[in-house]
């Protein structure tokens, strides 16, 4: 109770002003993308990039084999193989570090030793969790983009407000560069043309989160129509990206574009189509808090909960978990961008994720007895190496509170499945996530 409330003779003798010794914490972002990524660890003396390969499926065989042809040692029949696609994972080196003097800390309201440790820890989280968010949203923002400069007159170059998914084709399995050699189809406008070049822009001027602007050159004239600014660039094998009423581009998306069930529903099915597989039977999605209220406000998800028993949960607890074959996890590192045409509307962009979406790899040397020598205070947490060391300075008073990482984040194609082998499957190059933008 307030010192106010004591008798004014012992007010005098009550010491005021004391800090509370004890720090407060800071509001903490809300993870989540690291956890969809399948961890491999990366042995010793392979060097920093490790190539993976991953064989694909043969196509179904419907056609009875002719007795007429069944003769001779091949018995009529043709070998056939099977397709094989790489992707890459390149190892990096993660690190952060705070001092610490031991003797002047003595003084300080509580443990800066304790403070420094669970700043550091967090960081660390936040950190991998977005490498892992990029490495995912590197994918799956790919070969989807739109006209920037509107063409003057019909000609084979446009420019784009963003690149990726445009810069390579798999060839046998192997990311190469679009050339001439190696062209690939894309859909600009209501045309369909053949790309053959990528160029960046330096320095990049892309709306697009991480985005790369640049310019595309194609093997025929666009025409002005379809070369009209803020018209829809699409690649043949890009990634999936939803949006109410079947908008084409982010800069279409207007105010009352709000995320719906129809949408996550989509979304499910565009997994299920590609037989990508679940985690724990859902697949995870992955929205901010936003998103989730645009969700309990859809006219469905009503309609769905009217009368239902568990609806009291979950409109009292304002959450959904497992639902609509969907695991909802909300999230603040969420790439979240004003509108690039709109002001005053923001873009959001929640993505479901099955099984496989991402991998991580773990460096398997990162507490070897030459990298932390058993006498070092160095403590892994969750592939994190958390390291102290002792003061080496004249007074040997300054300690180092520090933590790396040794690893990387990479999301893998899925190329071989075709409508050969997998008929509802779809032709995007990476299939295992889809992610839906919506303005709220």
């Amino acid at each position: 109770m307030g010192i106010q409330n004591f008798p004014t003779a012992l007010q005098p003798i009550i010491q005021q002003g004391f800090l509370e010794r004890e720090f407060q914490q800071a509001l903490r972002s809300r993870l989540g993308y690291r956890a969809v990524a399948d961890r491999e660890e990366i042995a010793v003396g392979i060097g920093e990039t490790l190539t993976k390969t991953r064989a694909g499926l043969k196509p179904s065989v419907t056609t009875p084999l002719a007795p007429a042809l069944n003769t001779n040692l091949d018995n009529g029949l043709t070998p056939t193989g099977w397709g094989v696609e790489q992707y890459t994972l390149t190892l990096n080196f993660y690190a952060a570090t705070a001092d610490l003097n031991m003797v002047t800390s003595r003084v300080g309201i509580a443990s800066q030793f304790l403070q420094n440790a669970y700043t550091n820890g967090e960081q660390a989280a936040r950190s991998l969790d977005e490498l892992a968010r990029n490495a995912l949203f590197q994918a799956y923002f790919g070969g989807n983009t739109r006209v920037a400069t509107a063409l003057g007159s019909a000609g084979p170059t446009i420019a784009v407000d963003d690149v990726r998914g445009f810069q390579s084709v798999f060839v046998n399995g192997i990311q190469v560069p679009v050339s001439s050699a190696n062209p690939l189809t894309v859909a600009v406008g209501a045309g369909i043309y053949t790309l053959n070049g990528v160029a960046l822009d330096s320095p990049s001027v892309s709306t697009a989160p991480n985005g790369l602007s640049g310019s595309l050159t194609f093997s025929s004239n666009v025409s002005l129509g379809d070369g009209a600014l803020g018209s829809t660039v699409q690649a043949a094998t890009a990634s999936a990206i939803l949006r109410p009423a079947g908008r084409g581009n982010t800069s279409l998306l207007q105010a009352n574009d709000s995320l719906s069930m129809a949408n996550l529903l989509d979304a499910v099915a565009t997994l299920r189509k590609n037989a990508v597989p679940e985690i724990d039977g859902v697949y995870n999605c992955y929205l901010d808090p936003v998103s989730a209220r645009q969700l309990f406000a859809d006219p469905d998800f009503k309609t769905l909960f009217t009368g239902a028993t568990s609806a009291n949960t979950v409109f009292q607890e304002g959450a959904v978990r497992d639902f609509l074959g969907l695991r909802f996890i909300p999230t603040t590192e969420t790439f979240v961008q004003p509108h690039p045409l709109v002001a005053g509307l923001t873009v959001r962009r929640p993505i479901v994720c099955g099984q496989g979406a991402l991998i991580e790899g773990d460096f398997a040397g990162i507490d070897a007895d030459d990298v932390a020598p058993r006498d070092s205070i160095v403590t892994i947490v969750d592939g994190v190496a958390m390291v102290t060391r002792e003061p080496i300075d004249r007074l040997q008073q300054i300690i180092a509170q520090s933590w790396y990482w040794i690893g990387g984040f990479c999301a893998p194609s899925d190329t071989t499945t075709t409508p050969l082998t997998v008929p509802t499957a779809t032709n995007a190059s990476f299939k295992r996530a889809v992610m839906v933008e919506h303005v709220g």
